[in-house]
């Protein structure tokens, strides 16, 4: 009834206790046996824009037959005082992602969900030219499919080269048309020759959208934006999600 690789965005709605903050997007990653929900860093947390949430809120499908139904599912981003979320540093300083395990035996018993998985990352980041085209699986502004609880897809292409990181960040450039609430969706390539180990993905997961990429000097009025994003590579999630 759906595509699989829509099953695996889900919309973020962040919370201080009781109040509503923004929305976002985020995506499944599973491991082993072990499942965590992916998104942005600055989503959990924004020192430079004051955004502390204590708490998340997704929306997972309940009936594979009627994709229609849904719940929300509460996740808490603490617990006595320590963050239950994880991000990542380099030698550049933070990277803009961050991971929070969920436990599997806590969602619905019948909630519908595709997780990526190591299989659906690079081995090695040569493989991919630049000018390929991707996919962005978000929730721009908020906005989504509200009956049927699903993502939008934006396309782009690779528009730095890919491997080489940008001005010495662990990121890639693409040239998507992106909103706010896309931080934290899932950046993916087709996969040409599938194996058994993608099961009904048959998707590379390249990066993580982090946020429209712009120049200091640039003229408001008289220079347009240069329609270019951050989207992190996805291999940090191999460190992330370890141990």
């Amino acid at each position: 009834m759906i595509e699989p690789l829509l099953l695996t965005a889900a919309r973020i709605a962040t919370f201080h206790e009781k109040s509503l903050l923004t929305n976002a997007s985020g995506f499944f990653f599973g491991r082993d046996e072990r499942l965590f929900l992916v998104t942005s860093r600055h989503v959990v947390f924004d020192k430079a824009s004051k955004h502390f949430p204590t708490r998340i809120e997704i929306e997972l499908h309940t009936n594979a037959a009627n994709i229609a139904e849904s719940t929300g599912f509460s996740i808490p981003l603490y617990h006595n005082g320590k963050s239950l979320w994880r991000h990542g540093l380099d030698a550049a300083g933070d990277i803009d992602v961050a991971v929070i395990e969920i436990n599997r035996k806590a969602l619905p018993k019948t909630a519908v969900y595709r997780a990526f998985s190591p299989h659906h990352l690079l081995s090695s980041l040569d493989q991919v030219e630049v000018g390929s085209s991707l996919l962005i699986v978000g929730f721009p502004l908020g906005f989504h499919d509200a009956m049927h609880h699903t993502p939008v897809v934006r396309h782009a292409i690779i528009a730095s080269s890919f491997g080489l990181r940008f001005q010495g960040e662990g990121f890639f450039l693409t040239d998507a048309r992106t909103h706010r609430g896309s931080s934290g969706a899932p950046v993916v390539m087709r996969i040409v020759d599938t194996t058994t180990a993608h099961g009904d993905l048959p998707w590379m997961l390249l990066g993580v959208h982090s946020a429209r990429f712009d120049v200091g000097n640039r003229d408001l009025v008289e220079d347009e934006a240069l329609g270019l994003n951050c989207a992190w590579y996805a291999d940090i999630l191999l460190k992330l999600t370890e141990g």
